[in-house]
């Protein structure tokens, strides 16, 4: 099993590798936008480096399921899953905004048991396996050790879709932090906990290929990722909690 998650995992390296140089080569540069309704866009750029990726994982893994977030590839009875965000933070590239990366994760049945992230212009290849840490351009990283008060939250920016509840987290959060950001990218925000550049995540809306890979980075990195009932997540969870584990618990009080 280790050496069949090993080879898509080095595969997906070079995946998420091709897919950047393409994502690179089309920054800044006029682009092809189009509506996904409520709010959701996608370009060209999005559909190139989606094209690499699963070009390369069909050729190599014909039999796999593949899951991306502008096109499906599904074989219910497969073993294994590909889960990609081929280009995280599609509004900051649209506007010229140098944060966004892409996200590949692969799964045995329902477990994730590898995840790369990449994030281009930075040259920075997050890699993980399960059981055997999480490494930054072959590096071994981990995440923070500071308490709730001195950590920086990343916190989900579709407000406008629970306002509501939203706000009370936040409100509620505002108050125990030290500080609060909103990059509008999961794959920067994730593998900047694994890295211990930050030290907490809430998200209420991301889909399944916005944190697949990331919420594995952030385990295998030290960290906690979980639902917010503190169960552990899935490729169906709804709604998650990722941080360094220090505060985990108290945050997820926080938000009830």
């Amino acid at each position: 099993m280790n050496t069949e998650i090993t080879k898509r995992k080095d595969l997906a390296i070079e995946a998420a590798k091709q897919a950047g140089k393409s994502l690179v080569g089309n920054f800044k540069k006029p682009l092809k936008v189009e509506s996904k309704g409520n709010r959701q866009l996608v370009t060209n750029a999005d559909l190139e480096a989606e094209s690499i990726i699963i070009n390369l994982i069909k050729k190599a893994f014909p039999e796999d399921s593949i899951l991306s977030e502008e096109s499906r590839h599904l074989k219910p009875n497969a073993d294994f899953h590909w889960v990609i965000d081929p280009l995280d933070g599609t509004h900051n590239y649209i506007h010229g905004i140098d944060v966004f990366g892409t996200s590949i994760a692969v799964a045995h049945k329902d477990e994730v048991l590898a995840g790369v992230i990449y994030m281009p212009l930075s040259d920075e290849l997050y890699s993980a396996q399960k059981g055997e840490g999480t490494y930054c351009n072959g590096k071994k990283v981990s995440v923070s050790k500071r308490k709730l008060e001195e950590s920086t939250l990343v916190y989900d920016s579709s407000i406008r879709y629970d306002k509501k509840r939203m706000l009370l987290g936040l409100s509620n959060l505002a108050d125990k932090v030290f500080n609060v950001r909103m990059f509008g990218s999961t794959a920067r925000h994730l593998v900047d906990i694994a890295e211990g550049k930050i030290d907490l995540n809430v998200e209420f809306h991301d889909k399944v290929w916005d944190f697949a890979a990331g919420l594995l980075l952030v385990e295998e990195a030290g960290g906690s990722s979980t639902d917010f009932q503190g169960n552990k997540w899935s490729l169906k969870t709804k709604g998650y909690v990722a941080s360094n584990g220090i505060m985990h618990k108290e945050v997820l009080e926080l938000l009830k």
